[in-house]
């Protein structure tokens, strides 16, 4: 589903691209590999917030528990 997410995201950007094309709008960093690779790069910001998250409730719900059977 994530990958879903982010395909849509890079086929709006790109829709974009086209239609400030045919408008006439012009920017020279807005190109198919710079959403590419914007794309690329949320697609990894969202894999590593989701893997701290994991880490983090791991490390910590297994604290508490251990905090709870020792006492």
């Amino acid at each position: 589903m994530k990958k879903d997410v982010f395909t849509l995201l890079g086929g709006f950007l790109t829709a974009l691209l086209f239609f400030f094309g045919t408008i006439g709008v012009k920017f020279d960093w807005f190109t198919e590999e710079s959403i590419n690779a914007f794309v690329l790069v949320l697609s990894a910001f969202v894999a590593l917030v989701i893997n701290l998250f994991a880490v983090w409730k791991n490390t910590h719900t297994g604290w508490f528990k251990k905090k709870g059977e020792d006492e």
